[in-house]
């Protein structure tokens, strides 16, 4: 047997296509299970939220119908109401409505407003999305940011004044750092409008204007609760003995940074963002109110005051569906940047 010298010029992977394809074929294998195993919890996932969010509602105090015509409504009045809604049905019966109507894009009739709710839930989708986008691109580039030089500086004064200042974001509650947004740079400096949203046809400059005030509220629990993740997982990562090998081959330490620590450390970093997304989702609901934002946060308060719980259902197993799609996306980052946990998850 023949091996090829240096001057050859040829890899040992093209001495052996066969395995070549075998690796090839078998790692497309092992990512399509992979795949398909998340996807098939998602799917689940989503079922059961749906099961809990139509119990919990049903299980709330009050009558719809009674809510809509009033304390002075008649038994009679209450009762045609009721039918007409569709509320006099059996609860398994409504389920299936409700669960096999959004599989083909139906979501009902808003008992409050005699509208399609996919009306309501468009308009807001339009405000909320944005927002959570902008919101999550803040807190992930702070994160990086702070984390990183925070641990390239480790316990200097800059790493500690960064986590001082990181557990201070941790500490404020999103709704009051809004106020406080609210009173400096939109009431004192006139920087920001105060409140509300002019719409997207009046030009994207005004309204990412009016959302960066909401958003920077939002992310900024998130984003400091992130740079401890990020400095500590860095700071843990620059332990390993490959990383101590790479220094000691001469290689500089920003040079390391990028090309050993950052990609493992990113995997604790995504797990704690997958999970702080609901808690930014769920803090939309309190920040579009105090800023006045017609989202779906919004929208699922104004609908829970009215008892139109049809909406209520449909916006909250959508936030629900946000989230576990965001953890789906984040399973499927993690099989990117770290290939074992394929093999070791089938």
């Amino acid at each position: 047997m023949t091996l090829p010298v240096s001057g050859d010029n040829v890899s040992l992977h093209e001495t052996n296509p066969t395995g070549v394809l075998f690796s090839t074929c078998l790692a497309k294998i092992t990512m399509s299970i992979f795949f398909a195993k998340r996807l098939l919890t998602l799917i689940v996932t989503l079922i059961g939220a749906s099961m809990v969010i139509f119990v919990v509602m049903e299980i709330l105090p009050g009558d719809p119908a009674l809510v809509i015509l009033g304390i002075n409504a008649t038994d009679e009045m209450v009762a045609l109401l009721t039918t007409e809604l569709g509320l006099d049905r059996s609860a398994p019966v409504r389920y299936w409505d409700w669960i096999s109507g959004l599989l083909v894009g139906e979501m009902g009739m808003s008992y409050a407003y005699k509208v399609p709710v996919w009306e309501l839930v468009e308009g807001a989708l339009w405000i909320t999305v944005p927002l959570a986008i902008i919101s999550i691109t803040f807190s992930i580039t702070l994160a990086l940011v702070v984390g990183l030089y925070a641990a390239a500086n480790h316990n200097k004064p800059a790493d500690i004044g960064l986590m001082g200042f990181s557990q201070l974001g941790i500490s404020i509650p999103n709704f009051w750092l809004a106020v406080l947004l609210i009173m400096f740079f939109a009431i004192e400096l006139r920087w920001f409008p105060a409140g509300g949203f002019p719409g997207w046809d009046e030009g994207i400059f005004k309204s990412f204007k009016a959302l960066l005030l909401p958003a920077i509220a939002l992310a900024t629990v998130v984003g400091a609760i992130l740079a401890r993740i990020t400095r500590s997982a860095v700071l843990e990562v620059y332990r390993e003995d490959y990383v101590r090998t790479a220094r000691a081959k001469g290689l500089s330490q920003r040079a390391t940074l990028w090309l050993h620590v950052l990609r493992n450390a990113l995997i604790p970093v995504l797990t704690v963002t997958g999970i702080q997304f609901a808690g930014l989702l769920a803090g939309t609901v309190v920040v579009e109110n105090v800023f006045h934002i017609p989202g779906l946060g919004s929208l699922v308060l104004k609908a829970i005051n009215n008892r139109d719980t049809i909406v209520v259902e449909n916006v909250v197993l959508l936030l629900a569906a946000m989230v576990i799609t965001v953890n789906f996306i984040v399973d499927m980052l993690y099989a990117v940047i770290d290939p074992r946990l394929k093999a070791q998850d089938i």
